[in-house]
């Protein structure tokens, strides 16, 4: 697997994109509807996987999660993991979602009743690399997902 972190956006010094396809990459798909994490390039050099990370740390290690590690178990033969995601009571109200799959950073908790609580961060900048240290896992907010009021179980990727 070749792993790049960075250059496979839209700017002027983002290069590896057009480099890796002078290479012959075999570009399978390039800028998702996700956030953090748009600018992902994904593809095939060879026999040798190519995955393109977003430079933005957040973005990169939300990517590295739900794309390469699951590509490494894949390669390696391992099972598929289960059980993810998982849910939570969301202890505060998210406005509705736009047409990205939204991770949002989150603490987790248990109430005195063993109930998990997700409690989301007011700011979710990607570029807050000490939220995501912070965070006990990532609310998973599909596309077009209406507002969800505090109280209603809600997934979530436990980190």
């Amino acid at each position: 697997i070749l792993v790049t972190l960075g250059g496979a956006s839209v700017g002027d010094h983002d290069l590896v994109q057009e480099v890796l396809g002078q290479q012959g990459m075999d570009l399978a798909f390039w800028r998702i509807a996700m956030r953090p994490g748009k600018p992902l390039m994904a593809g095939r050099l060879g026999a040798t996987r190519v995955l393109g990370l977003p430079g933005n740390p957040v973005s990169s290690l939300v990517c590295g999660l739900l794309f390469l590690k699951p590509l490494i178990r894949a390669l390696l033969g391992a099972p598929v993991e289960t059980g993810l995601p998982s849910t939570a009571v969301l202890a505060a109200p998210l406005a509705q979602n736009d047409r990205r799959q939204d991770y949002v950073r989150a603490t987790l908790s248990e109430d005195g009743n063993g109930r998990q609580i997700v409690t989301p961060f007011s700011r979710q900048d990607s570029s807050m690399l000490n939220l995501l240290a912070r965070s006990g896992a990532l609310i998973i907010r599909p596309p077009h997902a209406p507002a969800v009021d505090a109280g209603s179980e809600v997934p979530v990727l436990r980190l």
